[in-house]
């Protein structure tokens, strides 16, 4: 019987890891006709409503309260639902093709983000053996960012401040994924945890692009633009959206966070595949930064669960 669930756990972390490499390049078609801040708004807004309507099926409606927890779950679903998405997809439009690429290696990285965070913030300092990792990782982002030419940061315009947006998105949802492990929310099922926050985060989409829509900087998108764009929708809606988040979330379950993070790697590798496909001509640059950032994450896990096995002894 555990076997089987480690089966499924697999299957389940990979089905999530290659629908979120997807994403990319799927998004990079859509952004071609809406702009980024009314694609994030509506692609969580219907998940916020697909989700509500999964957790009372699952948990009844009495999982809809808040109980007293409406501060954290609203700074939290602001940062991945509102500040991820509208920085990470705007980054990605902003710098074309190379931002499909750019935005899934430092997806990959959020485990690593993460460890930057808690360090900055609760004064929990990694291991040398982690700092390493994370420095090899950032070199692989750098490769990628620059493609060899150091000139990048002086003559490409607004390129590098383009590439720190897309960061700022990532290090969002690292703080959520943190957010999710507090002890806050301990006695939540992941799926309640994700739904709240999710509807919480989508509000305040909502609002920012409200005052956007009447200070006039966008535009509400036109049904014509809508149908243009609806099966790339309906897959980042149903397939990136709540498929991926469900899958996650059980295989994350089954298998355990450590070896769950590992399925992270399949996200740049599948953007990199379907970005091929697509006809984009990866540079060496592209493949090696991308196995720096697999090599550090891999070796960062691989360090985590013997860290993890050598403390078992003796907390028995």
């Amino acid at each position: 019987m555990k076997s089987n669930k480690i089966i499924i756990g697999a299957i389940l972390c990979l089905i999530a890891s290659v629908s979120w490499g997807a994403m990319f390049p799927v998004s990079e078609r859509a952004l071609v006709h809406i702009d980024p801040f009314y694609f994030s708004f509506i692609r969580y807004g219907s998940v916020s409503i697909l989700l509500v309507i999964w957790l009372i099926m699952k948990e009844g409606v009495k999982s809809l309260r808040l109980e007293g927890k409406l501060l954290p779950l609203w700074f939290f679903g602001t940062m991945a639902f509102t500040v991820y998405n509208f920085f990470v997809f705007l980054g990605q439009k902003s710098l074309g093709k190379p931002g499909v690429i750019l935005a899934s290696i430092m997806e990959a990285m959020i485990p690593l983000i993460a460890v930057l965070i808690l360090w900055f913030f609760k004064h929990q300092r990694p291991s040398n053996f982690t700092l390493g990792c994370i420095a090899i990782a950032f070199i692989g982002v750098f490769m990628v960012i620059t493609k060899g030419d150091l000139s990048f940061f002086s003559a490409a315009g607004s390129g590098p401040l383009w590439v720190f947006v897309i960061f700022i998105g990532e290090v969002g949802w690292a703080v959520y994924t943190l957010g999710c492990n507090s002890d806050s929310f301990d006695s939540w099922s992941s799926l309640r945890y994700s739904t709240l926050s999710c509807v919480l985060g989508s509000l305040t989409a909502g609002l920012f692009v409200a005052i956007m829509t009447g200070m006039g900087y966008i535009e509400i998108p036109t049904a014509g633009t809508l149908f243009t764009i609806k099966w790339e929708m309906a897959f980042m809606i149903l397939v990136a959206g709540l498929i991926a988040l469900i899958s996650w979330n059980v295989g994350i379950k089954y298998l355990n966070p450590i070896n769950g993070s590992l399925f992270i790697n399949f996200v740049p590798v599948t953007t990199l595949v379907i970005s091929m496909i697509q006809g984009y001509e990866l540079t060496l640059y592209d493949m090696a930064g991308t196995v720096l950032i697999i090599v550090a994450l891999v070796c960062n896990n691989l360090y985590q669960r013997r860290m993890l096995q050598d403390q078992l002894p003796a907390e028995a």
